[in-house]
């Protein structure tokens, strides 16, 4: 168990993995607050499960962990620590969202002209993620600092 765990943890010591755990934080946090806490102009907790539940048609477990999974991973990921759990989280909640947004076509709504917006943004994140799973937490990470306390 002590070696997947470490497996798990194990992540190089460079900037890049670095920088892009925190921009993909900066990126999604304010979509997890909106979905949690009505900041930035969401519906908060309740209006989302709603919303994720009636017009989203999905399971209320699912929209919780959505909610739960943008909001609190923005925050692991800022830390460096369960990255590649949260990776593979937010790979997972972005496919859905890129299903949802398929029919939209694949660029954003710049000019208000689409019914809503495109998968451009969730194609990008997922590379970012993907790129998480395979890297792992990087440099200034509670990830590599775990690890480096179990390999002693």
């Amino acid at each position: 168990m002590k070696k997947l765990i470490e497996k798990f943890l194990k992540t190089d010591d460079k900037f890049a993995a670095l920088i892009i755990r925190v921009m993909a934080a900066v990126v999604i946090f304010p979509h997890g607050a909106q979905k949690a806490f009505g900041w930035f102009g969401g519906h908060g907790f309740e209006g989302t499960m709603n919303f994720m539940t009636g017009a989203g048609g999905l399971p209320w477990l699912v929209a919780f962990l959505v909610i739960i999974g943008e909001s609190l991973g923005a925050l692991m990921l800022v830390s460096g620590v369960g990255t590649r759990f949260v990776a593979a989280s937010h790979t997972i909640i972005m496919l859905g969202a890129l299903k949802m947004h398929w029919a939209n076509g694949f660029f954003m709504n710049w000019f208000g002209n689409q019914e809503g917006e495109g998968f451009e943004f969730h194609l990008l994140y997922i590379g970012m993620m993907l790129s998480l799973l395979v890297s792992g937490a990087g440099k200034w990470s509670l990830d590599n600092i775990i690890h480096k306390k179990l390999e002693n």
